[in-house]
């Protein structure tokens, strides 16, 4: 083997590690802001519990 194709293979074999690392990035600032904005959502409340709820047959 000589060595331009052992750096070539080496080459790729970091640019796969840079795009994992970039991707492994970008969906943990995602998730964060996910996370971030559900936490930032006010407190929902159901529409029926705790009412009285009129039923005629």
């Amino acid at each position: 083997m000589d060595i331009s194709s052992i750096m070539a293979s080496q080459l790729r074999s970091l640019q796969s590690t840079v795009q994992m690392t970039i991707m492994d990035k970008a969906m943990t600032s995602s998730a964060s802001a996910a996370i971030e904005m559900l936490q930032s959502l006010p407190e929902a409340s159901h529409p029926f519990k705790g009412s009285a709820i009129d039923i005629k047959a």
